[in-house]
């Protein structure tokens, strides 16, 4: 199911910020307010503004215990006893992005992505909270390797 939603979820997710960002704006460069869709989503953005796709690590990665990879807040919350979340699920395997980059890349660029935005596990890079306690090659070859797929395929990370 989160496969078939990749756009959708995508631009769930970028879409509030821009929104947030067009309405604290309040006017036109003409000086007057949005009165429908087209002079709200047009007439706001400025020459070379990139569209783009946009998601957190947490949401897709999945691998939550995968590769040397450390727990963070929300695997230490979401794995508490009793759940605290209602249905019980978590973010371990998510959309499962961290063993299937490969095929979201085609996701993205089947959808016409130029741009992607994503967030970094900091508990994949340093297990240990800490640079003390090492940085996680796995974890950096996973991000080197998303960079590398995306701009293969055209887009900028």
């Amino acid at each position: 199911m989160c496969r078939k939603n990749v756009p959708f979820i995508l631009m769930v997710v970028l879409l509030p910020s821009c929104v947030l960002q067009l309405a604290q704006a309040r006017t036109l460069r003409n000086g007057t307010v949005p009165t429908d869709e087209e002079d709200f989503l047009y007439d706001l953005f400025p020459p070379g503004f990139k569209w783009g796709f946009a998601t957190a690590a947490y949401q897709i990665e999945g691998g939550w215990n995968s590769d040397g990879k450390g727990p963070n807040i929300w695997d230490n919350w979401t794995h508490s006893e009793p759940s605290p979340i209602f249905d019980g699920t978590s973010g371990d395997v998510a959309c499962d992005s961290y063993h299937r980059y490969k095929e979201d890349v085609q996701l993205l660029r089947n959808a016409g992505a130029k741009y992607y935005r994503f967030s970094i596990s900091w508990a994949r890079v340093l297990p240990d909270s800490s640079i003390e306690g090492g940085v996680n090659a796995p974890g950096m070859e996973y991000y080197s390797a998303l960079i590398d797929e995306l701009l293969a395929n055209g887009i900028e990370p």
